[in-house]
């Protein structure tokens, strides 16, 4: 089971993604793939300020986000609930960290999740796996951090 990072998800939309994400995303089943209502928090966020400056280009993105990612990923949108909420404040300790990589992290900790992602370093000391799909899945040990190799 996989928890895409927001990255992961504005890169599957470029008409021009990069070949390893593609590929990767195409030999999961949809099934497996899930996102954090933090992703839909960030995405949401992205479009209101791309809507005030460029209503066009807010209008697609917009529709992007209502008609493919939330159609795409219903039922497979994973909350923040106390249990994800109380493991992100045991991120924070000792060492501060960003809010968001941290309850997306919570939520693939508490769910036993793969988070995939391109920031793999903002990720690395939470002790979350993980799995970099720009990496070529030739390499598979260098795509993929476990909690093992820290």
């Amino acid at each position: 089971m996989f928890l895409l990072d927001t990255d992961v998800v504005s890169e599957l939309r470029k008409r021009n993604a990069d070949a390893n994400v593609l590929r990767w995303s195409r030999t999961q089943m949809a099934s497996s793939l899930f996102i954090s209502s933090i992703t839909i928090l960030e995405l949401e966020t992205g479009i209101l300020r791309i809507e005030r400056r460029d209503p066009a280009q807010g209008t697609a993105l917009r529709m992007w986000l209502e008609q493919h990612v939330l159609k795409a990923f219903a039922g497979r949108i994973l909350t923040v609930d106390t249990q994800v909420a109380r493991r992100c404040a045991q991120l924070h300790v000792p060492d501060p960290r960003s809010e968001c990589d941290a309850l997306i992290a919570a939520t693939a900790l508490v769910h036993g999740m793969t988070v995939v992602t391109r920031n793999t370093i903002d990720f690395q000391s939470c002790g979350v796996a993980l799995l970099n799909p720009w990496v070529s899945q030739l390499n598979e040990e260098a795509a993929v951090y476990s909690r093992a190799s820290r």
